[in-house]
This record gives C-alpha cells, sequence and structure tokens, in this order.
C-alpha cells in the first residue's frame, strides 16, 4: 500500500484526481494511514460480484458458443460480472426471437455465468418498447393490437368520407367498422359535436423495432445512420387479456427453459418502456382501449366525458389540465394492466421485476418493481449542462432510489449512457455514473456491450460502451470503484430529513435543485404515501423506516391527501415552494425544521452528498458535480474518527475535523465518519 501523503492529496477518484488539502498539523503519519485501510470492510475493499455494472449485452450478429464464453471471460477480467442478454437489431433471421437458436444460446450463457458467479438479467422483448413478444401476442389474436382514441368533428367532416379511420354515413353520423367502439358524441366549446372513437391502430402504425435488418447484411452507411429493420406490431398494453398473453409467451417461457436458476443466477426480468401507443403512432390518436372511459372516470372520481375534447382541442377550457388529469388515470391502469400483473407473476416465481417506464419521472409504476429503475439516454443529463439539475430527466435517479426506499425493495437501477453518440468519453461515462450514484443507485446498467460491431452494428444507438471501445484497458478500476459504492448504498440507512411531494408521473425538480446545490439531501414522496403506507403526524412523515420532519410542495396534492396534509400543515412541517422564493430563503425554512445534517463552507454549489450509515460507521459520499475544483471544510452530524476513501483503490487516509477537503472538476470520493 502507498502511505506517503503531500500537500495536495493523494486520491485518484471515480471521475477525476480528487485532492485533500492537509495542513503540516493535520497530517497523519503513514503507520496511521495504513491502519485507516486495514480496518475498512472487507466488502469495501474487495466488494462481492452481485455489485458489479451489469451492462446490456447487444446480441447483434450471428452468435457462436466459443464467442459467447470469450467476451464473457473478457467480461471478467475488466472487473464486471454480470450480463444484461439484450437481442438487438442485426441478429440473423435463422435466430428469431425466442426461437430454439435463441434458447440454446441464451441457456449456454446463462450456465457460463452460473459457473462464474456472475449475474443474468433477461430481457423481456425483442426488441422495445415491451409488450409485444416481438409481434406474437398479435399473431396470436389479432383483437390485442394497440388501440387509442380518434377524434371526428362531426360538423366539419363531409359524408361518406372517411375521417382518423371513421367512415361518416350519408347522414353526417360515423358508422362503425368491425373493432370500432363510439366512445362518446360531445360538443366542443365552439358548439361542434365530436364523435370519439376507440380503435385499433392502423396498418404499420403503433409497431416496435425489431431484431432483423430489412436488407440481408447491408453495409454501413456513410453518414452512419442506423439501417431499416423490422417493426412488429405493439400490443395493446391496457388490456390486461393482451399481458396475460405477453407473460405467458415471454415470462413462462423463460421460466419453463431456464426456472432452476431464477433467483441464483437469473437475477431479474427487464422491462423496457412500455409504450401506450408504442412507436410510430397515428398522427392524432389518444392513448385508450376499449371501456378506457370507465376507468378514467373511477381513478378521477368524476365523469369525464365533456372534457374529452381537450384532449384534441387546446383551445377548450382549460384543456392542460384535464390532459394532464387524463394522462394520469391512464397511466394509473397502465400500472394494473401491465406492471402489476407482471410483478405478481414475478414474485410467484422467485425473479425479481427491473427495468424502468417511460418516462423520466414516472414514480407510480415503480412499486411494482422489485428493483426499481429509470435510464438516461440521448444525452438527457449531461456534465456542465443545465439537465444535470433542471427538467424531468433531472429527477429519474433520485426517482428510483426513493422507490428503493419506501417500498422497502434493496436495490434500484439505471440504465446509462445508452444514445449519446460517437463523440462520448470515458470521462462522460464516470461523471454520468457518479451523477446517479450520489443520488442513491446502487445498480449501474450501461448501454452498451456490443457483441459485434461489424458493419452498420456500430452506428446502432451508439456508442459501445466497453470491449470495443478506445478505454476497455482502463475499465477494471473504473468498475471495481462503482462496485464499490453500490455495495456501500445497498442494505444502509439514508440518513435524510427532507421530502418532496410529486405524483404518480410528475416529479418536481426546482426545489430540487436548490436541495442539491446546497447539501439538503431528500427523498421524493409519491403523493399516494400519504393516504396508503405513511404514518402521518405532528412530527411529521413516517414511511419505510424514514422519519421525514419537512414536506416540500410545488402543487396541490390529489384530494385523497388532503387529511395528511392538513395534519402537517398545522404542525408547520409544510413548505411550499413558490417562483418567488429564493434558495436562501427554501434553505432557512427547512433548516429550521431539520438541522443540517452536513454544511459546507464556503458555499460550494457544485458539492453534491449523500449520507448513508451502514453499521456503526456513517458515509458521506461526496461528489463535485462540476468541472472546477473546489475546496471546502465539513461540519457532519456525524462524529468520530474521519477516513477519506478512495473508490479506485479502496484506500483510506485518516483525516482531521479541520482539514479542508479539496476535490478536482467531477471527481468522487467517501468521507467515513466513526469508523474504528
Amino acid at each position: 500500500m502507498t502511505t506517503g501523503i503531500n500537500r495536495r492529496g493523494f486520491l485518484q477518484a471515480v471521475g477525476g484526481a480528487a485532492a485533500t488539502a492537509l495542513c503540516p498539523v493535520d497530517l497523519i503519519h503513514a503507520a496511521e494511514s495504513t491502519r485507516s485501510s486495514s480496518t475498512l470492510p472487507p466488502e469495501w475493499m474487495e466488494p462481492p460480484h452481485e455489485f458489479s455494472q451489469i451492462p446490456f449485452w447487444f446480441w447483434n450478429d450471428d452468435l457462436s458458443e466459443a464467442e459467447l464464453l470469450r467476451q464473457i471471460e473478457d467480461f471478467q477480467a475488466h472487473g464486471v460480472h454480470g450480463l444484461l442478454i439484450h437481442p438487438r437489431a442485426g441478429l440473423p433471421k435463422s435466430i428469431g426471437w425466442l426461437s430454439e437458436r435463441m434458447i440454446g444460446f441464451m441457456r449456454f450463457a446463462i450456465e457460463r455465468a452460473a459457473e462464474r458467479d456472475m449475474r443474468v438479467i433477461l430481457y423481456d422483448e425483442g426488441m422495445y418498447p415491451s409488450g409485444s413478444s416481438s409481434g406474437q401476442v398479435v399473431a396470436e389474436n389479432p383483437a390485442f393490437r394497440t388501440r387509442g382514441l380518434v377524434c371526428v368533428d362531426l360538423d366539419e367532416a363531409r359524408p361518406e368520407t372517411e375521417v382518423q379511420g371513421v367512415r361518416i354515413g350519408g347522414n353526417g353520423e360515423p358508422e362503425l367498422a368491425a373493432g370500432q367502439n363510439l366512445v362518446a358524441i360531445v360538443r366542443r366549446k365552439n358548439g361542434h359535436r365530436i364523435a370519439v372513437v376507440d380503435r385499433a391502430a392502423g396498418e404499420g402504425r403503433s409497431v416496435i423495432r425489431g431484431l432483423h435488418f430489412t436488407q440481408d447484411d447491408p453495409p454501413r452507411r456513410a453518414d452512419h445512420r442506423e439501417v431499416p429493420e423490422n417493426q412488429p406490431p405493439g400490443a395493446d398494453i391496457l388490456n390486461p387479456e393482451s399481458v396475460a398473453c405477453f407473460i405467458r409467451l415471454v415470462y413462462q417461457r423463460y421460466y419453463d427453459e431456464f426456472g432452476k436458476h431464477f433467483g441464483k443466477t437469473v437475477m431479474a426480468i427487464f422491462t423496457d418502456e412500455p409504450s401506450l401507443l408504442a412507436r410510430g403512432g397515428e398522427r392524432g390518436m389518444i392513448p385508450g382501449t376499449t371501456g378506457i372511459l370507465e376507468h378514467v372516470n373511477a381513478f378521477l372520481g368524476y365523469d369525464f366525458t365533456e372534457h374529452l375534447p381537450a384532449l384534441w382541442y387546446q383551445d377548450e377550457p382549460d384543456a392542460a389540465t384535464h390532459r394532464r388529469n387524463y394522462d394520469r388515470a391512464i397511466e394509473a391502469r397502465l400500472e394494473q394492466t401491465f406492471y402489476r400483473q407482471i410483478s405478481e407473476w414475478c414474485k410467484a416465481h422467485g425473479v425479481a421485476l427491473c427495468g424502468h417506464p417511460a418516462g423520466g419521472d414516472d414514480i407510480g409504476p415503480l412499486r411494482h418493481f422489485q428493483i426499481p429503475g429509470q435510464d438516461i439516454v440521448w444525452r438527457y443529463v449531461e456534465p456542465d449542462k443545465p439537465s444535470a439539475l433542471e427538467g424531468e430527466q433531472s429527477t429519474q435517479a433520485k426517482c428510483a432510489s426513493s422507490a428503493m426506499i419506501h417500498l422497502g425493495r434493496r436495490r434500484n437501477l439505471n440504465e446509462y449512457c445508452g444514445a449519446f453518440g460517437h463523440n462520448f468519453t470515458f470521462e462522460e461515462m464516470k461523471w454520468l455514473a457518479n451523477w446517479l450514484l450520489v443520488r442513491g443507485c446502487n445498480l449501474l446498467v450501461p448501454h452498451a456491450f456490443y457483441y459485434s460491431i461489424r458493419g452498420p452494428r456500430i452506428d446502432e444507438r451508439p456508442p459501445d460502451v466497453g470491449p470495443n471501445n478506445t478505454w476497455w484497458p482502463q475499465f477494471k478500476p473504473f468498475a471495481t470503484a462503482t462496485s464499490r459504492l453500490c455495495w456501500l448504498n445497498t442494505d444502509s440507512v439514508h440518513v435524510c430529513g427532507v421530502a418532496i411531494l410529486g405524483q404518480n408521473d410528475w416529479l418536481p425538480w426546482r426545489a430540487a435543485k436548490t436541495c442539491f446545490q446546497n447539501q439538503r439531501d431528500f427523498n421524493y414522496l409519491e403523493a399516494r404515501h400519504l393516504w396508503e403506507e405513511a404514518r402521518v403526524d405532528d412530527e411529521g412523515v413516517h414511511l419505510a423506516g424514514m422519519h421525514y420532519r419537512a414536506l416540500i410542495l410545488e402543487e396541490d396534492p390529489p384530494a385523497q391527501a388532503a387529511a395528511a396534509i392538513e395534519t402537517l400543515t398545522r404542525a408547520g412541517r409544510i413548505i411550499r415552494w413558490k417562483e418567488s422564493m429564493t434558495a436562501g430563503e427554501l434553505v432557512a425554512q427547512i433548516d429550521k425544521l431539520v438541522p443540517p445534517d452536513v454544511q459546507a463552507a464556503p458555499e460550494s454549489p457544485n458539492l453534491r452528498v449523500r449520507h448513508v450509515r451502514k453499521g456503526d460507521t456513517d458515509y458521506y459520499l461526496l461528489f463535485n458535480e462540476g468541472a472546477g475544483d473546489i475546496e471546502f471544510r465539513l461540519t457532519l452530524s456525524a462524529k468520530g474518527r474521519r477516513v477519506v476513501l478512495d473508490p479506485m483503490n479502496g484506500q483510506g487516509v485518516a483525516v482531521s475535523d479541520a482539514s479542508p477537503i479539496r476535490l478536482e472538476g467531477h471527481a468522487m470520493r467517501v468521507l467515513a465518519a466513526g469508523i474504528a
């Protein structure tokens, strides 16, 4: 072990070089530094394989057992001890979705992983979004095709024509074909009558991505664009019978083939952003299915019929509010028809449901995941950009980790790096990992490791972030560092007394931004917890071992939460964020209710802190989210001997409470307090 310390420090952390600036009186002699490392938990020094990154493994070319084994061994040699088998565009037609050849290769990979103490996650679709079994659901029953609502202005439509797939008769009234259902005829604010019809998506619309190129062995395009692939029809995932068919075709098939590995090597099945209209939905079609208005009315507690025009016409009264209410009701219906069914099947078969919903702040569906998840794709979140703290996507890491805590789950995941482009760098990958880890993620799913980069495969949602990238020789220390931090975020207690209230499909980010920049950590609390699982009293919100003494609201919660909100308001536990509120005012209101757990001097708005307690030790994950160096002193609520830990090599050095801490741009490290 290296024990020498200089004035600038020694740490080389995930995402950059981190340094601890120590004054001469603070220097700890080498022997004590050595003892600091020797008393660290063994899981920190040698993290168990279960905390490894588990990459999407794109099976995108003709497969062979020899090459599969070579790649598995290469993954392990670089610190990667998990596989998410993802059949992908580029497979030959001889390896069809869930064909005997595909199942055989899956069995081979699972068995080799079992021999090597690796974890496997199976993917539930070929390719995405999930729910159609690569078109097999619709092939089994055409009535299970994706459905939606369309509207026809009967006062504008000409008789004996077809509008939005609906025939208008000679009398100006809709003449419905087989499989079409009249939802309602209602009047717009301008007096026009509109007919709302439920019907199946048109041919070639509402499809999913397929596994096979439409052209045999196409060359790479000069402009590096993706080449065409087959497009199977999407399924109606608002129809429980359609979803039951999907479960039988995919999930039950997996269990029939690999059941002996479930709950052991096969830890989970991944469902990927199920979409109500799949891809390429028709212009003017709104998500829905047969009988959907009944479910919307039941969820909202009133008859939505008169507000149907607002789904298509923005000039209707309170159109935005009605569209949002409809969307929230539809998402709640999707929870019941899709997520709940699959979750219950997974629970009964000893495997976890994982993956993620379509929206970055969709927290409601996560209650049905044994491993709640989200994903970062398309540069939705980037280093040193406003997107790291602002907008829907900025909430997603806290979305998944908060769900894990409040639902009593052990793990939460994030798919990350997908489609960031060929200009994506290793520094950006490490920054994204840190961004997630300091927000509580404890299972990282890189998108993706490619089986093949032959021809156009290299340009399919690039880049390969593993074996086919220039940084692969440097990957192992990074992989081990993230395993250490995932271990730290697992089976630990999150020390946090602040919650921000959200709803099933919406999480606010403005107050969250202030909390992040002032090291006032928080969790997102989905509103329904207030009337379902939480205990609410004058001392705050008690849920899943957490005690929130301050609840921040950015908008009024649903009516069902009224009693809880009244109790908290009476006790002075509610902070109502307003646009006119300054960051200082919000922090002052938080500090009145929740004494600061950590304070940085001077103020360090780029510093992110997560405090967890594991065993008898308090750990503070410290991440410099910005590009510039920062230096600060920390006042902590936790007491005891402090040790600064380097995630890259596992080593630690003891420091005094007064030691200033210096973090270079994008650097991560851990401060342990009370370590023996």
